[in-house]
């Protein structure tokens, strides 16, 4: 039975999957912020991915490697970002632990240097 969390969860009722393992589905973003986005779920309702088990952890993994490979050839991008928001502070606001692979595209920001890292100014 799952519990009060999960049964309100909408990671928890996979919808838009693109592929799948026993572990783990990939979706596409509901929220896409480039053509091809997805994000890698597992199917336990987890909410921190530091909780998730090694063979969770493992599948998100094996799931990323396949979800690239479909979209090198669907929509051939330049690079890829892998996100994954732990708790408020770092702006996590679904609690089930969901890690984006963003498909990148030579001229979709001015100046992609940096990456990821520019989410925060230097201190």
């Amino acid at each position: 039975m799952p519990s009060d969390a999960a049964a309100e969860c909408a990671l928890c009722r996979p919808e838009d999957v693109v592929l799948e393992n026993d572990l783990v589905y990939v979706a596409r973003d509901k929220f896409a912020l480039a053509p091809g986005h997805v994000i890698a779920v597992p199917r336990r309702h987890v909410a921190d991915f530091f909780a998730m088990t090694t063979p969770e952890k493992h599948a998100v993994l094996a799931a990323l490697d396949e979800a690239k490979a479909r979209l090198d050839r669907e929509h051939r991008p330049d690079g890829y970002n892998i996100g994954v928001n732990i708790g408020a502070a770092a702006g996590q606001s679904r609690l089930h632990v969901h890690v984006h692979l963003i498909p990148r595209y030579r001229g979709d920001v001015a100046d992609p240097r940096g990456g990821v890292r520019c989410v925060l100014r230097k201190a």
